[in-house]
């Protein structure tokens, strides 16, 4: 049984739910073809008068992480809504636990997200998170694409 369900968990392509409640769904797949060893969980499953999510995480990155650039898109019902971009870690003084750590190492964090100060009208989110071990972006660690589903307006 552990052989299948780390299978499932860690197999490029295949989406894997986060979670699901009357308000809300969640779910990821990997951009690319490589195999990862990730995890996450969002708690609780909701949006509706939940100012503040946990999110837990669980990664082996696969390259040390001197240098930590990502890019975080977001589209809502198929228009660009937002493209962020933040260096995270560049070698110097960095604040993220993430930072320096060698390839094959397990990264375990957990922290919370603010959502009070965004409103999520109904509808569905793409979310892609990218992360880059080089400034140029040639060099990508890791790549998540994740849908939210939006059951209900919020207000």
């Amino acid at each position: 049984m552990f052989g299948l369900l780390f299978l499932i968990l860690f197999t490029p392509g295949v989406s894997e739910f986060l979670c699901m409640s009357s308000d809300l769904e969640l779910s990821y797949t990997f951009c690319d073809s490589m195999a990862h060893d990730f995890m996450f969980n969002l708690t609780p499953c909701s949006i509706v008068n939940k100012p503040i999510w946990s999110l837990a995480l669980t990664w082996i990155p696969r390259s040390d992480i001197a240098f930590l650039k990502v890019i975080f898109r977001v589209w809502y019902n198929g228009a660009k809504a937002l493209h962020w971009k933040e260096v995270l870690c560049s070698g110097v003084d960095d604040e993220y636990s993430v930072c320096g750590r060698l390839k094959g190492e397990t990264v375990a964090t957990a922290f919370d997200i603010k959502g009070a100060r965004i409103s999520f009208p109904k509808g569905n989110y793409d979310i892609v998170l990218q992360g880059f071990s080089d400034d140029s972006e040639n060099n990508m660690i890791m790549c998540l694409n994740l849908t939210m589903i939006v059951k209900q307006d919020p207000f």
